[in-house]
Parts: C-alpha cells; sequence; structure tokens
C-alpha cells in the first residue's frame, strides 16, 4: 500500500478541513493509499521535515491557503526532498491551485488520486525563500491584509477589491528602481507584483499568456496615477479584460532585483514578507506538482 503525508492548516478556509478529514482519508484509502494526518500548528517545524526525510512517504499533499501551500513547498525546496506536492486549496484566494488548475477542495483530491505530476516553476528571493504564485508590493498588500475576514468568508477575493475601492484617497505611491533582465525602470508606483501563472489576488486569468513552466516571471508595475484611472484599471481586472492600459507596465524575466528608498508593505504567497530589497530568480520546472490530466500551462 502506498502512503501519503497529508498536512494542513486547521484554521483555513473556516476550519474547513478538520470536519471533512474523514472524506478525505476514506478517498485516499478507498485507492490503496493511507493516509497519515499531520495537523499544522505554530511550533517549528522540525518533525515535519523528519517525516517528509523519512522516506516513508510516497508523497505529502498540503491543505490550506497559499500560505500553507508556501510553507510545505520551502520545507521540500530548501531541504532537497525529492516528493510530489498535491494542492488542496481551502483559503480566500487559492491562486496557485487555480494557476495549476485546480478549482475546489473536492476536486483536488480526485486530481492527486489520478497522480498525473508535471515540474513547475518557482520563484526565489535573496537566495533564502521559494515563493510558488505571487510576490508583491505597495499599499494595496496592506489593504489584503486589513479586510475583514467575516468580508472574505462571504465574498472570497472579490472581498480585496472592495477594501481597496474604500481605501483608494489613502493609497500612497511609492519609489521603485528595477532591474530585469536587459531592462531598467525607475519612477513612482502604487503596486508592483511578481507572478508565476495566469492568476493572482484571486483574479483569474490576470495574464492570459502566462505559463508556470517556461522559466520566466511575470511582472506587472503599476504606475501613480489618479483614483480614476486606478479604478479603471480594477473594473478591467475585475471584467476579466487584459490589464494592458496606459498606467500598467508587463515585463517577462528570468531575474530581477527591485530597491526603494522608502519602506514597503510586502506579501508573499498571500503571507506578510520583510525581503527587501528583493533580488529575484525564477528556478525553471523546479518542484513537482499533481495537476489536472492535459493539464501542461
Amino acid at each position: 500500500m502506498r502512503k501519503a503525508l497529508f498536512v494542513y492548516n486547521p484554521v483555513s478556509g473556516g476550519h474547513k478541513i478538520p470536519s471533512e478529514l474523514d472524506f478525505i482519508l476514506s478517498s485516499f484509502q478507498d485507492k490503496g493509499i493511507l493516509a497519515q494526518p499531520y495537523r499544522l500548528t505554530d511550533t517549528n517545524s522540525d518533525y515535519l521535515i523528519n517525516a517528509l526525510q523519512s522516506g516513508t512517504y510516497d508523497f505529502v499533499a498540503a491543505s490550506g491557503g497559499d500560505g500553507t501551500i508556501n510553507f510545505v513547498a520551502n520545507l521540500l525546496l530548501n531541504n532537497d526532498i525529492k516528493m510530489p506536492l498535491g494542492v488542496v486549496p481551502s483559503g480566500t484566494c487559492n491562486d496557485f491551485a487555480k494557476c495549476l488548475g485546480i478549482n475546489s477542495f473536492k476536486e483536488s483530491i480526485d486530481i492527486i488520486l489520478q497522480g498525473n505530476t508535471i515540474m513547475c516553476d518557482v520563484g526565489y528571493i535573496n537566495n533564502s525563500q521559494y515563493f510558488l504564485s505571487t510576490f508583491a508590493g505597495g499599499n494595496f498588500v496592506d489593504v489584503s491584509f486589513n479586510t475583514n475576514s467575516e468580508l472574505k468568508k462571504n465574498f472570497g477575493p472579490f472581498a480585496y477589491y472592495l477594501k481597496g475601492i474604500s481605501e483608494l484617497t489613502n493609497i500612497k505611491s511609492f519609489d521603485l528602481k528595477i532591474t530585469a533582465d536587459d531592462h531598467i525602470i525607475e519612477g513612482k508606483f502604487l503596486l508592483f507584483l511578481i507572478v508565476n501563472g495566469k492568476q493572482a489576488a484571486g483574479f483569474p486569468n490576470l495574464l492570459n499568456q502566462a505559463d508556470y513552466t517556461d522559466g520566466y516571471m511575470d511582472i506587472i508595475l503599476v504606475k501613480k496615477c489618479s483614483n480614476i484611472n486606478l479604478a479603471s484599471i480594477f473594473f478591467k481586472v475585475l471584467s476579466k479584460e487584459s490589464v494592458n492600459d496606459k498606467n500598467v507596465i508587463i515585463l517577462k524575466a528570468r531575474k530581477c532585483e527591485l530597491t526603494s528608498k522608502m519602506p514597503l508593505a510586502l506579501t508573499m504567497d498571500g503571507e506578510r514578507s520583510e525581503l527587501f530589497p528583493a533580488s529575484i530568480e525564477f528556478k525553471q520546472m523546479f518542484l513537482e506538482v499533481f495537476v489536472p490530466i492535459g493539464e501542461n500551462k
């Protein structure tokens, strides 16, 4: 019988996963896989690292929001543990899961049981930490952290848009210098996004041509602009239109460096970050993940 380690965040998604444990374990067991639950806590991760390194398990499945998936992926990559990662989304945005073509919690279990995997890109910041979907900076990041949990529960990613619109008058620009491969850009900006895949901040198809296997990051820079122009950009994103706009710069690069004279609020895969100034490189096809059959971008 094959064995899997099922790592879950007990508070993610309104404490949903603990009530679904029997369904999850029985689903694996019906397919001849013995799944061992591992409950994530705030204590150190030595026990989890030891379990992953033990050679006991054929793969690991991680359930939670983007931050939880990031945490488990970093344990694998920083400790050179070669093991497929199953993504079981139970957060607000679930950006990485949706970039992989995984749209729901129960669908993710079926995808893992089908056993189809690919190697995907990951971002690497300051030679210390990996990210899977998004690294971002600016006042909008603070907006996301200050969004009411009940609002997120009821409206999902749309809650960030509602909160962002309400805070438009408080959004301040920041100076930024970015060196992206052969490009050097300096100016005043409201937001930067380093994206791996088509989705960021809960908005699908933000970048229709993005590819999480090509070794390139997609960089989105929102220039300092009027509140009306900023609201127009938001509307385009919500309408699933192209983010092409005179106030938006979009680049592709394998490596980039970002610096600013001002302190910035930062987020990496939905969690606060302090990795700035940031030197980022993309490692092509570096992490093995379960994806739907036929999914390759």
